[in-house]
């Protein structure tokens, strides 16, 4: 019964690691609270899958301190590493020919 839960374990991280890496793709440098929020997981979980994502170099982290009212927030900065979004449709600057 253990191994069928560790199994389910495994599989739901590897779903909220997905959800995570597809948000930060999709909405570039965000806080951990911001992804947590746009996830829909736990702040907690968030900041473990984060440090674990840290860890495979799959996502560049920063910390960060923010302050709200003169009430200090820490938190964690993070993007993708090594990814570039694809160029915004529509005319560039550029040098005329």
């Amino acid at each position: 019964m253990a191994v069928y839960f560790l199994a389910f374990l495994e599989k739901v991280l590897d779903m909220n690691t997905e959800s995570i890496l597809t948000h930060l793709k999709k909405h570039g440098q965000l806080l951990d609270a911001d992804i947590a929020k746009g996830t829909g997981i736990a702040l907690d979980d968030v900041r473990v899958l984060l440090k674990e994502l840290q860890a495979e170099k799959a996502i560049s982290v920063c910390s960060m301190t923010t302050f709200k009212d003169g009430v200090p927030s820490e938190g964690m900065f993070c993007r993708i590493a090594g990814y570039m979004p694809s160029a915004a449709p529509g005319r560039k600057p550029g040098v005329k020919t």
